[in-house]
């Protein structure tokens, strides 16, 4: 069992292109989004094992003692189905969590519980930890918050267990787990992402785990070359929306215009596979020709997704506002709201910059300036963090 404190960060994710067309089986490419969630694992000998998450205001403690005596064969691992509602029940009376607890909470404490009671049941007895999650991550914009969640505590439960090895070697700031140990990694993130979602794509796990872009089509995950990472402003409109709603909306237009609807859906398609070749490109040596083209199927894209009725006057303001600078932006995810992202070239200059997000964070929405294309799940050492999060970490 390792002693020492483990700080372990993993990238949230945007859809770069393609969502929507994906429910239809087109592609979509995926990237890892350079706001993080950042954990803290302590092994201890006090015989508990305490969960913080200060962004939700959760602190749960568990008896490892109690937990030692729990018949945990209801866990074996069942690759082809979710957890089932018998586990989750289980899972639930362990929890000891209050009738009025919050959904998001709830679902945050039992995946915690799903992955320790799994990866470390294999252990002789059951570690004592305090495991502290803190993110950069708005939750519930569809950017990938559970999953970063889910990839920290399957990296840091499966290192401290001993079952991959800590890739951090003396003197430097950072590490990555081997190509075998990220598969193990990303496989754990998935189960937990499970517990939450019950039935996801894996998309989200995915781009966490590895990093960089990803394409996703029926089922199929590939990674791209890593394109060298690519600024952008993300605007969080804060217009609640309903996945579920709008991709069902998109689906009646199908069916009531499929002459109309099913050309854009392939027009989609070709947007994403132009990108992916274009970012290929820009794998071996970017020029600024491939920037402007990037912009340009930015923009075609938004109108496109407009077409299909899943845009909203927030979206049309975040577009109208970044454009009278000069910049290029569409909606990700769901739309209806939810999230924007606009492309900063590398010739965009800083004052241009701040006073687009300025007048963004004056129409009330959260923006924040970030990369595209970060690396995935990563171990790192206590110096190399900034002070604001290893201070959240630690509960200062």
């Amino acid at each position: 069992m390792l002693s020492e404190v483990l700080l372990v960060s993993a990238p949230g994710k945007v859809i770069l292109h393609g969502e929507h067309a994906v429910v239809h089986g087109k592609v979509a490419l995926a990237v890892a989004l350079n706001l993080r969630t950042y954990l803290r694992l302590q092994s201890h000998s006090h015989g508990k094992v305490n969960l913080n998450l200060p962004n939700i205001g959760i602190k749960r403690a568990w008896d490892v003692a109690r937990l030692q005596l729990l018949d945990t064969s209801f866990l074996e691992q069942n690759d082809v189905t979710a957890s089932t509602p018998e586990q989750m029940q289980k899972l639930k009376e362990v929890a000891g969590l209050p009738e009025d607890c919050a959904d998001h909470e709830r679902l945050a404490v039992l995946a915690f519980l799903y992955l320790y009671l799994s990866i470390c049941r294999k252990q002789r007895a059951l570690p004592s930890l305090d495991v502290v999650v803190w993110s950069q991550l708005p939750t519930g914009a569809g950017l990938g918050s559970s999953a970063a969640y889910c990839v920290c505590l399957a990296a840091a439960l499966l290192t401290v267990c001993e079952e991959i090895s800590n890739p951090l070697t003396d003197g430097e700031p950072s590490g990555r787990w081997t190509a075998e140990d990220l598969e193990l990694i990303n496989k754990w993130a998935f189960q937990g992402e499970r517990v939450i979602h019950g039935s996801p794509s894996g998309v989200d796990n995915s781009v966490s785990t590895w990093g960089g872009a990803l394409r996703y089509q029926q089922g199929k995950i590939s990674s791209l070359k890593r394109p060298p990472a690519l600024k952008i402003l993300l605007t969080n409109t804060k217009v609640p929306r309903s996945t579920k709603a709008l991709v069902a909306s998109v689906r009646n237009r199908l069916l009531k215009f499929p002459g109309i609807v099913a050309p854009l859906l392939t027009s989609i398609d070709a947007i994403s596979v132009e990108c992916e070749r274009v970012l290929g490109e820009m794998a071996a040596a970017p020029t600024p020709e491939h920037y402007l083209v990037l912009e340009e199927l930015i923009d075609m894209n938004q109108h496109h997704l407009n077409a299909l009725g899943v845009g909203h006057t927030s979206l049309d303001q975040l577009c109208q506002v970044t454009m009278a600078h000069g910049l290029h932006s569409k909606l990700t995810g769901a739309g209806g709201g939810g999230c924007g992202i606009t492309f900063l070239r590398p010739d965009v200059e800083g004052s241009t910059v701040e006073a687009t997000r300025q007048e963004l964070t004056s129409s009330g929405f959260d923006c924040w300036e970030t990369s595209i294309g970060a690396p995935g799940v990563s171990v790192h050492s206590a110096a190399s963090l900034d002070a604001p999060i290893r201070q959240a970490l630690e509960g200062l």
